[in-house]
């Protein structure tokens, strides 16, 4: 769907890395990640400042770009990434149909903004249905063309890195 709306892969990358979680980065860093050219990068991370939609923040000789949350196209888009990404009709699913859930956090590579094919998360809770879990990873694949890896952990460590979908 995005990338049938937006042709530019390394603009798609770069939405997918700011739009999908609260996430800053640098020219730099942000080609190394996305392995492109600085040059390639350079001309989409200014045609989204221009656009309004990030905003840039000098920090010393580096600029900063994050998403700008006051565009008032911010939510839509963030919702568009994150449909795009499958994850919140599976998060809403699986959290759904486990059992007694009492957080659901998003690891790994999606956590950080990249969407590398397999999305990692850990569940807190108690007598949580793993045979759900085993059908659920099958039939994810099939609909949104991503692996889920799935940690079941029965108590918050509190030191999770991640971004909670679900629970306080």
């Amino acid at each position: 769907m995005l990338d049938s709306l937006v042709t530019s892969k390394t603009r798609i990358k770069l939405l997918l890395k700011f739009f999908s979680h609260a996430n800053s980065g640098y020219l730099r860093s942000l080609a190394k990640e996305f392995d492109e050219s600085t040059n390639s990068v350079r001309v989409e991370l200014n045609r989204l400042a221009d656009a309004g939609l990030l905003v840039a923040k000098d920090e010393g000789k580096t600029k900063m770009y994050k998403a700008n949350e006051g565009h008032p196209f911010f939510q839509e888009i963030k919702n568009m990434v994150s449909k795009f990404l499958g994850l919140d009709d599976l998060m809403e699913r699986i959290v759904k149909r486990m059992g007694e859930v009492e957080k659901a956090y998003i690891v790994g590579d999606y956590a950080q903004g990249i969407d590398s094919g397999t999305v990692q998360m850990i569940l807190i809770g108690k007598n949580l249905d793993r045979d759900y879990l085993d059908f659920i990873r099958e039939k994810t694949y099939e609909k949104v063309s991503r692996k889920v890896e799935v940690e079941i952990l029965e108590s918050d460590p509190g030191d999770i890195q991640g971004i909670l979908i679900f629970g306080k």
